[in-house]
C-alpha cells in the first residue's frame, strides 16, 4: 500500500531534505507540482486535498494560508513552521519528549515539526523539570553552535561563495535575546521563564551543539553529575534516535565536533561536569536538518502513516 504525500515548498532545504528521504520509498507517493504550479493557488489546494499527508516547509503566513486550504478531513499535516508550535490544538511532534508524546502523534491530524534549537533544549531539560530536579522557576541559559545551512539558501550561499569558503563568517544572532524558538522551549520544558539563549552560526553545513551550563550546588536538591545522566539515560532507554553517552563516553570526548551527526536522525547527550566546582553542562549534538527539521519530518509522518518510525531514517 502507498501513501500519497504532498511536501508544500519541496524546493526549500528542508524540503528537498525531505524529499530525498521519501522518493526512494516505495511505500510513497510524492505528489509534485511543476515549477509553474508550485504558487498556483488551485493547484496547491488540490494537492493539499489529494494527499493522505502534507508535509509544509513555508515561512509561517504561507504556512497558516496553506492550512486554511484543507478541507479534506483525512489529510495529515505537519508543519516546519513556527506557525503552530504552541497552538494547544496542534500535537508538538517531539515523540521522545514525553511517555505519552508517541501516542498522541500518531492519534493527530495537525502536528508541528520542533524548531531545531528547541529540539536540543528540550531534550535535555524536559526530562530533568518533570523529575523536579531543576525547579520550573530556575533561570536558564543556553548557547548553540548551528550549521549555516540553517539560514536557508541565502546563508548558504554567503558561506559557501564567500573567499576561504565562509571563513571569518561565523557570528553570533539573535541578540536581542528573543529567538523565535523561545516560546516553544519555554513551553516544552517546563520552564516558567524563557531561557537566557545565544544561537552561533558556525562555518559548517550541517550539525547542531546545544548547550546548557548548570551550577549544580545551586538546585534544590543538589544533585551530582551522576545524578543527571542517570535520569536523562532512563528517560531515553530504548529509544532509536535519542540516546545519552556513558560517563565513560563523555570522559573521552575531549572535543565534540558540530558535524559528527549530520545526514542522519540521531541526537546524542553528553552530561559533562566538574565534581570539584560541582558544575554540569548538559549537550545535545544532532544535525539542524536532521533531527532538527526534515529527519524529524519523515520520522512523524511515519507515525501518523503507520509504518515503522525508523523507515528511511538512519
Amino acid at each position: 500500500m502507498s501513501h500519497k504525500v504532498f511536501i508544500d515548498g519541496e524546493a526549500g532545504t528542508t524540503g528537498l531534505q525531505i524529499c530525498e528521504r521519501l522518493e526512494k520509498r516505495s511505500d510513497i507517493e510524492l505528489i509534485r507540482l511543476s515549477d509553474d504550479k508550485r504558487k498556483d493557488a488551485g493547484a496547491r489546494k488540490d494537492a493539499l486535498n489529494s494527499a493522505d499527508a502534507v508535509i509544509l516547509c513555508l515561512p509561517d503566513e504561507a504556512a497558516i494560508e496553506a492550512v486554511s486550504m484543507v478541507e479534506n478531513p483525512d489529510v495529515r499535516v505537519i508543519d516546519a513552521s513556527t506557525a503552530f508550535r504552541t497552538d494547544p490544538e496542534w500535537t508538538y511532534g517531539f515523540p521522545e519528549m514525553s511517555d505519552d508524546q508517541r501516542a498522541a502523534i500518531k492519534a493527530s491530524k495537525r502536528i508541528s515539526n520542533p524548531g531545531c534549537h528547541a529540539t536540543g533544549f528540550i531534550a535535555l531539560t524536559r526530562p530533568l523539570v518533570e523529575a523536579g530536579i531543576i525547579p520550573s522557576f530556575f533561570p536558564i541559559t543556553a548557547t548553540s553552535l548551528t550549521g549555516y545551512s540553517g539560514g536557508g539558501k541565502s546563508m548558504i550561499a554567503e558561506f559557501e561563495g564567500a573567499p576561504d569558503h565562509g571563513k571569518g563568517h561565523e557570528r553570533l544572532y539573535a541578540t536581542g535575546l528573543a529567538h523565535k524558538h523561545l516560546p516553544e522551549m519555554t513551553l516544552y520544558s517546563g520552564l516558567e521563564s524563557p531561557p537566557v539563549f545565544t544561537p552561533i552560526v558556525a562555518n559548517f553545513p550541517q550539525g547542531l551543539i546545544l548547550q546548557v551550563p548548570l551550577h549544580l550546588w545551586a538546585l534544590p536538591d543538589e544533585p551530582d553529575i551522576d545524578a543527571v545522566r542517570n535520569l536523562l539515560t532512563a528517560h531515553y532507554l530504548g529509544e532509536p534516535f535519542v540516546r545519552v553517552a556513558t560517563a565513560e563516553e563523555s570522559a573521552a570526548a575531549v572535543a565534540v565536533h558540530g558535524a559528527s551527526l549530520a545526514n542522519t536522525n540521531q541526537l546524542l547527550i553528553h552530561v559533562f561536569g566538574n565534581p570539584d566546582q560541582d558544575t554540569a553542562n548538559l549537550v545535545a549534538v544532532f544535525d539542524n536538518l536532521g533531527k532538527g527539521a526534515s529527519g524529524a519530518a519523515v520520522q512523524n509522518l511515519n507515525l501518523v502513516l503507520g509504518v515503522e518510525e525508523g523507515l528511511g531514517l538512519i
